[in-house]
């Protein structure tokens, strides 16, 4: 069986998956340069990460859905498992967002240029200057309207557990008294952990917690990273916990 799944890897899902980014991707850069970022800076990512999903046997499963409001801006935060995260949360989290994804990802040939042109948030922490920069530009983002999307914990997870959250989408969250909504990612770790260039199938479960409110002091800032550190982890199964 695994055999057959290998081929089936190399011959049909590598093509189409590579196919399908590129194809994401022109379209991202072109539709985004022609002024229409707010919806091709978006939808064809959302149906490339759906295409990942699906020819990688991958299924995804929401849940708490009901606790958003499609016309509300907010800054999600999620636990970071696997690569297969990403996949799952633009195809399937039900609100329009933008990144904010580590700056080495520019580097990613069309990629990279397709989601600069569609405004997601390259962080450089290279230096102060660079740092404040990236929150410019997140600020910029949030004051249209739109949602973000945070890994706080800054990398993946090597074991399946989850590491402390840092700060940066709390603060943002501060300046702009948005909401935040925690969002617990189960699944992505056996899918594809860190350590794996190859993905398995499985099913990965987003669990959508109800909003927590923008934190207005520095003790609601540390209680709010508290209060979405627990809520993200609450929701894990025991081996990762």
């Amino acid at each position: 069986m695994i055999f057959f799944y290998r081929i089936y890897q190399l011959f049909i899902m590598a093509p189409v998956l590579l196919v399908a980014t590129v194809i994401a991707s022109i379209a991202t850069a072109v539709g985004c340069a022609l002024g229409g970022g707010r919806w091709w800076g978006y939808y064809p990512a959302r149906w490339w990460a759906r295409i990942f999903c699906i020819f990688s046997l991958v299924r995804v499963r929401v849940k708490g859905a009901e606790n958003i409001d499609p016309a509300t801006s907010y800054v999600f935060v999620a636990n970071h498992q696997g690569a297969y995260d990403i996949f799952s949360i633009y195809g399937y989290l039900p609100h329009k967002f933008r990144w904010m994804m580590k700056a080495s990802l520019r580097k990613i040939p069309l990629v990279g240029y397709a989601c600069e042109k569609a405004h997601q948030i390259y962080v450089d922490k290279s230096s102060p200057a660079a740092l404040r920069r990236t929150m410019q530009r997140a600020e910029d983002v949030l004051r249209g309207g739109t949602s973000l999307v945070v890994f706080p914990e800054g990398a993946r997870t090597w074991n399946g557990k989850m590491r402390p959250f840092k700060r940066g989408a709390f603060i943002l969250a501060n300046e702009f008294a948005l909401p935040l909504v925690p969002v617990t990612i189960d699944g992505a770790f056996d899918i594809m952990p860190r350590t794996s260039k190859i993905p398995r199938p499985g099913t990965i479960t987003l669990t959508i917690h109800p909003p927590i409110p923008s934190p207005a002091t520095a003790e609601e800032l540390a209680g709010a990273i508290r209060r979405c550190f627990d809520y993200v982890h609450s929701a894990l199964p025991q081996r990762h916990q």
